[in-house]
């Protein structure tokens, strides 16, 4: 270890390593202490060093190669002068980049397109972190940045092409794509073509990203392990990711602290990840004593002992030199680095904003800063690598490309070419039944309850959870954990990949799953039963999370993205955890497919239910979801369950049988399209008898139901039935044991919504009009102003019944539930009485 750290010393001292005077100490470029005339802004003065390079070397005491640390580290690190063909490509690649910008600044002056000026060396960087990973054997690079250089990195690195771009520009050109579309610099783009340098195929894929500027990271880092995945690189050598951020961001946003946490777990590594810093000294406008407490917004990245690199990106050379550095370190050793470009926005936040109201001694000295083409150009020039003609020559023939490049279409995104026809339409609009065959049903079952490998010591307390299952396999019955088992296994028996993720989700919140078993007797050995069901199944992948809900949600959402042919499931640990992975929800898997046309069958599990355990361990917030539902309350429609489920954006559901859930989670495979499911999942009704399910309504021929009708002694005399209570998920239970006690059966139906949304407005319809003398209840456990009841009203009108429905259920509230057992008792007490109530709401008007 000492070697290597003499061997940093003389390379940080080296003439070899720096040019230029570079003062003493690791901190040569500080943006809080180096400021100009006493000025409170970070001075470019700072930057007058050709560059600055960190380097952490704590990981390397950990890795068990450290002694052959010198020789790779001479290897990487020390400087190769770059020959005269490297200096005109990456002078050309400036060109490319100032030119675009310039063109988009004379067309459009009064358009906002947040430009790259002032940091132009990213397009050159990016190539060359590109072609140095192709030659390492990379094929396919999956990238995430934020919006600031968006169009300059697909029109020259990911070389979409240029009048796509443009026609996001003009108002009169329309767009060919579906649904409502984004602004052009969230859009993303997935290309093919050849590596010039190395003459093989690469496949580069820019995602889509919302303003919220990291999102896109644990979702970059998903799609990336799910290529990986499919692809059989266990290593990382054929798929990597590279991550853009803006240095505010970076040092500001806690889900990349939750993103890096993730680059070392094993189910969610990507062996390495190459990120990028654009260092604009400057968050919109907030300054960097303001932004941050860390002397570098990088400072971040040192968790996970990544080395990082901080340099000018005025010197294009050193820029390129950390690239390739960056990008073998990567290739080596697998882990992450990140290279911090120290460099300036020269317009301010974007084309529009003025930034001397805020730091106008920073803009005075930006304005006096020459652009970096011109400085390398003239450099270039005066050593003879090229003349002023062959200069002006490549900067016409780029003008004249982007000057007649004419609009034609918007790039169309569609993804799952071989899922979808041609025109981004289903091959059919039908699915088949989602039950099984009976032996299926049982292998499954059987091989649930038991143990698969040989002398493997389990729990005691597991072995009766096992004889319990093999119990009701053999009465022919399931219950939820068994119903879930039975999905996966049956999935996994058709090649579909099952991955389930989220926290403690392998044994399960609720000690009910077991998916992952663990002996007694011998340290980190344990079984997987779900891989052993077939012998040429596809793989089940259940992995606990870190105790993160952004970043992981995130993660999952890009790992669905890579296949429709794999059923990803995240479950909150509590259903109202994913409120903080309310970003994710919003901005991806919402209004992902309308407005980026990204198809996606990621699942949600949210545990439900108001069951006296306090205001955060209650309710999942149904409300939020179903208010950014898309179906019109005011239209009843033509079409329905499959047409249905195709128009919407995403899928509500909160089942109240095993079966359904069962059939509900086969369904989301076999639909002929992909949308987002959520699951409102039970807690209680884990392990209620009540709550339990028959091989009959699971075998060949059954389907999911999307209202369960009343099948009691009501149903046989509907007109004379008095009142019909319409309920969805856990609350069913109660509702009837209530009814049971005041004997009522025949006289209130309960009719049960399983798929909240979209609306099943045809089976309501029949059971409105089925009850047509009955009073209509709507009765929920949630408060009046939280779950389903805002949603379901105007829809129940729509319908068109004579009757209203009436409320029954808690009264509105600012928390979703009470922390006390008694009050909450009282509360179910209370609502239950008004539901069997038959003179309640006589003599009141609607």
């Amino acid at each position: 270890m000492s070697q290597l750290r003499s061997l940093a010393g003389a390379l940080r001292s080296s003439s070899q390593w720096m040019r230029g005077q570079v003062g003493s100490g690791r901190r040569v470029f500080d943006p809080r202490r180096n400021c100009s005339s006493g000025a409170a802004e970070p001075s470019l003065a700072a930057c007058s060093s050709s560059y600055v390079v960190e380097m952490y070397y704590a990981w390397l005491e950990d890795h068990k190669n450290v002694h052959e640390g010198p020789t790779a580290w001479k290897n990487l690190i020390w400087i190769n002068h770059f020959s005269s063909d490297s200096e005109s490509i990456f002078m050309t690649n400036l060109i490319h980049c100032s030119r675009f910008e310039d063109f988009l600044a004379r067309k459009w002056s009064s358009e906002k397109r947040f430009g790259l000026e002032g940091c132009e060396v990213l397009i050159p960087a990016l190539k060359m972190i590109i072609d140095k990973s192709s030659e390492a054997g990379i094929e396919s690079v999956i990238m995430g940045m934020p919006h600031r250089g968006r169009l300059n990195v697909l029109a020259n690195v990911v070389r979409k092409d240029l009048d796509q771009i443009f026609c996001q520009f003009d108002p009169k050109l329309e767009a060919a794509d579906e649904g409502s579309g984004d602004v052009k610099y969230h859009l993303g783009m997935y290309h093919e073509r050849i590596n010039r340098e190395t003459d093989k195929n690469i496949t580069l894929s820019l995602m889509a990203n919302p303003s919220h500027l990291e999102a896109v990271d644990p979702v970059v880092q998903g799609k990336t392990k799910a290529e990986q995945f499919y692809g059989g690189d266990t290593e990382g050598r054929r798929v990597m990711s590279i991550l853009m951020h803006g240095d505010a961001a970076f040092a500001g946003q806690g889900v990349v602290y939750e993103t890096f946490h993730l680059s070392e777990l094993p189910s969610y590594t990507t062996h390495g990840t190459i990120h990028v810093v654009v260092n604009n000294q400057i968050g919109f406008t907030t300054d960097p004593r303001m932004a941050r407490s860390s002397p570098y917004p990088t400072d971040v990245a040192r968790v996970v002992n990544a080395p990082i690199f901080h340099v000018n990106a005025d010197d294009p050379e050193a820029v390129m030199y950390v690239c390739k550095v960056a990008a073998e370190w990567r290739n080596t050793f697998n882990k992450d680095v990140v290279i911090d470009l120290v460099c300036y926005r020269r317009f301010g936040h974007n084309e529009m904003d003025e930034p001397m109201f805020t730091q106008p001694l920073m803009y005075k000295q930006i304005r006096k800063q020459e652009h970096v083409l011109k400085k390398y150009a003239d450099k270039l020039i005066s050593e003879g690598v090229v003349t002023l003609q062959e200069f002006e020559v490549c900067v016409s023939l780029y003008g004249n490309l982007i000057t007649v490049s004419l609009c034609k279409h918007l790039f169309h995104s569609c993804c799952f070419p071989d899922f979808f026809k041609l025109d981004g339409e289903p091959k059919s609009m039908s699915c088949p039944s989602t039950g099984l065959n009976e032996e299926v049903l049982r292998h499954i079952g059987e091989v649930a309850s038991s143990v698969p490998l040989k002398d493997f010591a389990i729990h005691s307390g597991l072995s009766r959870i096992l004889r319990g299952r093999a119990d009701m396999v053999a009465k022919r019955t399931v219950d939820w954990a068994l119903a879930e088992y039975v999905a996966f296994g049956s999935l996994l028996k058709d090649g579909i990949h099952v991955r389930l993720s989220g926290q403690d989700v392998e044994r399960g919140t609720f000690s009910h799953r077991h998916h992952v078993l663990h002996d007694q007797e011998v340290d980190k050995r344990f079984c997987i039963p779900m891989n052993h069901l077939w012998p040429n199944q596809a793989l089940y992948t259940v992995c606990n999370s870190s105790l993160s809900e952004y970043g992981v949600l995130g993660f999952e959402l890009g790992f669905a993205m890579a296949s429709p042919n794999a059923l990803v499931c995240w479950e909150a640990q509590f259903g109202d955890f994913q409120n903080t992975a309310q970003c994710i929800i919003d901005q991806f898997i919402s209004a992902g497919q309308a407005k980026w046309v990204r198809h996606n069958g990621i699942v949600l599990l949210l545990p439900h239910g108001m069951e006296g355990m306090g205001p955060e361990h209650s309710s999942a917030r149904p409300e939020r979801f179903l208010q950014m539902s898309k179906d019109d309350p005011d239209r009843y429609p033509v079409n329905f369950e499959v047409q249905q489920l195709y128009d919407c954006n995403w899928i509500v559901v909160n089942c109240s049988t095993p079966a359904n859930y069962f059939h509900v989670l086969r369904r989301q495979i076999l639909l002929p399209f992909r949308k987002p499911l959520i699951i409102f999942t039970p807690k209680s009704l884990l392990r209620l008898p009540e709550a339990r399910s028959s091989f009959d309504e699971m075998i060949t021929g059954t389907k999911f139901l999307r209202i369960i009708p009343d099948g009691g002694p009501a149903s046989n005399h509907p007109e004379k039935v008095k009142r019909v209570i319409f309920c969805t998920g856990k609350v069913y239970y109660e509702l009837a044991k209530e009814r049971k006690q005041l004997k009522l059966e025949e006289d209130v139906a309960i009719v049960r919504l399983e798929q909240i949304s979209p609306f099943p407005f045809d089976l309501i319809k029949a059971e409105v009009e089925k009850y047509s003398n009955a009073e209509l209840i709507w009765c929920q456990e949630e408060h009046k102003n939280m779950g389903y009841y805002d949603y379901i009203r105007p829809r129940f009108l729509t319908v068109r019944s004579k009757n209203p429905i009436w409320y029954v259920g808690r009264d509105p509230a600012a928390a979703p539930a009470t922390g006390n057992k008694f009050t909450h008792l009282a509360e179910l007490k209370r609502f239950l009485d008004t539901a069997f109530n038959l003179e309640a709401f006589k003599g009141r008007s609607y």
